[in-house]
Order: C-alpha cells, then sequence, then structure tokens
C-alpha cells in the first residue's frame, strides 16, 4: 500500500470570534483530504492576523488567542498559533506559510535526529520504519470558498504571492452557499494554471455562521449559545469584549495591505 503524504492545514484570519463553523472548516477538510487517499492530515493550525491588519471591529489578538485555545481544548488535532499574531506588524499570508512550513522540516529533521541517536535496539519497528521513510509534509492553506474572490481585490494581494501560496503550498476551500469557487477559478489564469493544487471542498451540511452576525447579536445582547463553544461564551461575558465600542475600532482605516500598497505609490505621503 502506498503510503501517504503527511498533510497540515493552516487557517490564516480574524477569527473574531471563533466559532463552530471555523472548527467545522477543518474537520471537511480532513476528510476529503482522506477520502483522496493520497493525505494523511497531521495536524491543524489557526493563525489569527495581528491587530495591526486594522479590520473594522477588530478586538485584541490576546482575546482572539484565548478564545481559539478554549475552542480547541476538545479537539486532538488542531491548536491555535499565535506567532503570527506576535509580530511587530501585519504580516503577509505567504510569509505565515512560509513560516509554518519552515517549522515542520525543522520539526522532522528534529525527529530524524533523535531517531539517528537512539540505538538499535531501543528503536521500535514502527520507529525503524518512520526513520526509514520519512516523507516532506506538505502544508496547504485552508479557505473558504469567498476567499478565492479576494485575490480579486484591487492591491490587496501581490500577485506574485498568490503565484507562490497555489503552486507551492496550495489551497483547500470550503464552499459556502452562494459561491462559485470553481467560476472565480476559470476567471483567473493563474488559478487556472495550478487548479490541480486547489482541493474544493463540498459542506454537505449548509452552516452559515458568521463571525460579523455573532458579534452584532451579542452587542444586542442576543444568544449565541450552540453557534460559539461555551467556553468561548463565558470568556466573552466575563471580559465584556463585544460592545458597540469595539465594533467602532478601526473604524475608516484602511485595511493594512491597502495601507502598505498606497505608501508604495506615494512616498513622500507619509
Amino acid at each position: 500500500m502506498k503510503s501517504r503524504i503527511p498533510l497540515i492545514l493552516l487557517a490564516c484570519g480574524s477569527f473574531n470570534p471563533i466559532t463552530n463553523m471555523h472548527m467545522r472548516l477543518f474537520e471537511l477538510a480532513r476528510d476529503h483530504l482522506h477520502q483522496t487517499g493520497r493525505y494523511q492530515v497531521i495536524e491543524g493550525i489557526m493563525s489569527p492576523v495581528n491587530d495591526d491588519y486594522r479590520k473594522k471591529g477588530l478586538v485584541s489578538a490576546t482575546h482572539r488567542i484565548a478564545m481559539a485555545k478554549l475552542a480547541l481544548e476538545t479537539s486532538d488535532w488542531i491548536r491555535v498559533d499565535p506567532w503570527e499574531s506576535e509580530q511587530e506588524t501585519w504580516t503577509e499570508t505567504v510569509k505565515v506559510l512560509r513560516h509554518h512550513y519552515n517549522e515542520s522540516l525543522r520539526l522532522l529533521q528534529s525527529k530524524k535526529e533523535f531517531m539517528k541517536n537512539k540505538r538499535p535496539i531501543e528503536r521500535s519497528t514502527e520507529d525503524s520504519l518512520s526513520y526509514q521513510h520519512s516523507v516532506l509534509p506538505e502544508l496547504k492553506l485552508l479557505c473558504g470558498a469567498d476567499f478565492l474572490q479576494t485575490f480579486k481585490t484591487p492591491n490587496l494581494w501581490k500577485e506574485e504571492h498568490i503565484k507562490e501560496i497555489v503552486e507551492k503550498f496550495g489551497l483547500v476551500c470550503i464552499s459556502r452557499a452562494g459561491s462559485d469557487p470553481a467560476q472565480y477559478i476559470n476567471e483567473s489564469d493563474l488559478l487556472t494554471k495550478f487548479q490541480h493544487n486547489i482541493f474544493l471542498v463540498k459542506e454537505w451540511i449548509q452552516n452559515e455562521i458568521s463571525a460579523t452576525q455573532i458579534r452584532y447579536a451579542l452587542c444586542r445582547g442576543l444568544s449565541v449559545k450552540y453557534l460559539v463553544p461555551d467556553s468561548v461564551i463565558s470568556y466573552i461575558a466575563h471580559h465584556n469584549i463585544y460592545t458597540e465600542e469595539s465594533e467602532q475600532r478601526n473604524e475608516g482605516d484602511l485595511l493594512q495591505p491597502l495601507k502598505l500598497h498606497n505608501a508604495t505609490l506615494n512616498p513622500l505621503n507619509d
């Protein structure tokens, strides 16, 4: 039997707050990739965006990380990673992918060194096979299908970054009601060229939980039970995170990638 390629799923986003749907994306993606017969998903990583992204209503990464950790206590394979949120400024998605890919290679190398230093008598058969047949892991960006549309937003993405993401890493896109990811791909020469590395996953139970709508409900004092984990609801209430005031945060600000693009065009207008 042909061995499967180990694969890590990385989701970047606001997670403001994390919802049950965010976690479902990982489960749907893992099932689909396992069904291809080619992959073995070994880990899922959530990477909340840096505060400097400047998205309207974006609360502190400290809170978003804490809520994600609470939500993921029930998962044995998905974790939240603070690296992106801890950088001094907003980090482009392709750089986040590079970081986590390099980390996975570093861990693999450490494992190889550990096995190499083990005396043969200490190695189990499973260890020996694992050591001899270590396969480089793949890292793919997990997203909702509407994410593909953002590639068309003027100045939001650099063309060379889109190319690196779809060529070197790959995408796993979960469909949403009303979205047509295949059409987005067909409308782009670049995405069409690398469509073999874009996995489209049909969400068999439509679930349109929106973090934005969750925040609106919380601001109005409405229940979000069964949409967000209970531990997260308790955390939000305890810290009074989502209010009318928090929704005004960054209002009128340009998203950081657009601001950087404008600064490049007008370097003297600082």
